[in-house]
């Protein structure tokens, strides 16, 4: 067992959809929106939408950037703390069936859209499987610690630790932990 966490993320992980609820209901009166109308444009159902704004709801981060592109903003704004800097969001984000596996979203910068900074962990045998990204959106990860398989349609990357790679993220891809440790990665989303 450790007595300090190994990083600033893990000390203040917050759930990514701690926030969603209150910034949901915000966004959506801003722009005008019925629940049904928001539900209607990102997708999903109105269900959903009630279950999130009431906190009572799961949505994947492909679903939640659906719901954030829906409301004219991006996904950081959407999951963030309200008046929280956006270069320290400390977001766990995901959670993977081992209980080391998660994904933090560690703080996002502006770029044509933004940029997102991500701390990843996936525990032996995980696989996180992503939904494409809007057209024109990459990504840029370097493995901190074990080894990553990067694993598209038409190929699969081995990245041992200290090797990275920059990709278009417009496409079904797959991270995947092949070995007996635990795989650290540090992954940058630009759009």
């Amino acid at each position: 067992m450790r007595s300090q966490p190994e990083t600033d993320a893990e000390a203040s992980e917050v759930p990514v959809l701690a926030h969603v609820g209150a910034n949901l209901r915000r966004l959506r009166a801003a722009a005008g929106l019925s629940q049904a109308a928001l539900a209607a444009a990102a997708g999903l159902s109105r269900r959903t939408i009630v279950g999130l704004e009431a906190g009572e709801a799961n949505l994947s981060l492909a679903g939640l950037d659906r719901l954030a592109r829906a409301l004219g903003t991006d996904f950081v704004t959407l999951v963030a703390a309200p008046g929280a800097a956006r270069q320290r969001v400390d977001a766990l984000a995901w959670r993977g069936g081992h209980a080391e596996s998660r994904a933090v979203l560690l703080g996002s910068a502006p770029a044509r859209s933004s940029v997102e900074l991500w701390s990843w962990t996936l525990g032996p045998g995980e696989i996180y499987r992503a939904e494409p990204d809007p057209p024109g959106w990459h990504e840029m990860i370097v493995v901190t610690a074990g080894c990553l398989l990067l694993r598209f349609d038409d190929e699969t990357l081995r990245l041992e630790a200290g090797a990275h790679a920059i990709y278009d993220s417009a496409r079904a891809y797959a991270y995947e932990n092949p070995g007996e440790v635990c795989t650290r990665f540090v992954r940058s989303v630009v759009g």
